[in-house]
């Protein structure tokens, strides 16, 4: 059996101590549980769902924590503290997640967050991360096909818009001339694969390709309406940020499909909404 750093794994307890568990890992011996994450009716020959990583005396230990990053993944995490060998990230455990200065930008400064790669250093055997993402990311051409749905974590605004790290994996981009919501570096959301390039890059988008047609709009607003008694609390004037919150769809798409119930005479106007017609 082989245990994964950085991971999550399922092993197996085999002895109780005073201060916690220890678990079989393999060819790496036994691996402690501390008290404070061992499950209540926990014993010997159960199986747990622990995430391993080295602590202060670069041992392995296990935590039934979830860290806000694991190995192979991407995250926007903030700077607990520096000295002279790097940074340090909080990044929900004990031990805070080290980034040397080679691995750094920019000096990271306290406080601020940055988007970094966690990954296991060959030399030391330690989990560490790197603001130096591009490295990480795939240079295969993705096979998404057009309107397909993927998780994003926004990573730096550019002059055409803003970079996206997709699944964990590629580079996209959301232009700024279709991003009708407020972004920031770390933000994390859906989007849909507008097209993948020649290149291999990709456009992203932040709604549904086909809600911009007016008429496919305007039967999945209809329809929200039906579903919510007959009336909304939206109407043109609400912020753009609560209409995407509710629809996924821009302002102007929201507008639009509004326009074309109305001119059909399937809805009524009113300050406080939009009510059904005939409610």
């Amino acid at each position: 059996m082989s245990i994964e750093l950085g991971k999550f794994n399922q092993l197996e307890v085999v002895k109780e101590v005073d201060f916690g568990v220890y678990l079989d890992g393999g060819e790496e011996g036994e691996i402690l549980l501390p008290t404070r994450y061992v499950p209540e009716d926990c014993k010997i020959g159960d199986f747990l769902n622990v995430f391993l990583y080295l602590d202060m005396d670069e041992r392995l230990i296990a935590t039934t924590l979830t860290p806000l990053v694991q190995v192979g993944q991407f995250a926007c995490l903030e700077v607990s503290w520096v000295n002279q060998y790097g940074a340090f990230l909080n990044w929900g455990l004990m031990k805070d997640l080290f980034v040397p200065f080679r691995e750094q930008k920019m000096k990271m400064q306290v406080g601020r967050k940055y988007v970094v790669h966690a990954h296991v250093d060959e030399e030391s055997y330690r989990i560490v991360a790197s603001a130096k993402v591009e490295r990480y990311l795939s240079k295969e051409k993705p096979e998404y096909a057009p309107g397909a749905e993927v998780n994003i974590l926004i990573w730096q605004k550019t002059d055409l818009g803003f970079k996206a790290i997709i699944d964990d994996m590629y580079s996209g981009l959301l232009y700024e001339n279709e991003i009708f919501c407020p972004l920031e570096t770390g933000m994390e959301m859906k989007a849909f694969v507008k097209q993948v390039r020649e290149d291999g890059k990709v456009d992203l988008i932040l709604q549904k390709p086909g809600f911009e047609k007016i008429d496919d709009f305007s039967k999945t607003l209809l329809d929200y309406i039906k579903e919510h008694g007959g009336r909304i609390n939206l109407n043109d004037k609400s912020p753009a940020e609560d209409i995407y919150d509710t629809f996924g769809v821009s302002k102007k798409t929201f507008k639009k499909g509004v326009g074309d119930l109305y001119k059909k005479r399937l809805i009524t106007l009113h300050e406080d909404g939009i009510v059904l017609a005939d409610s």
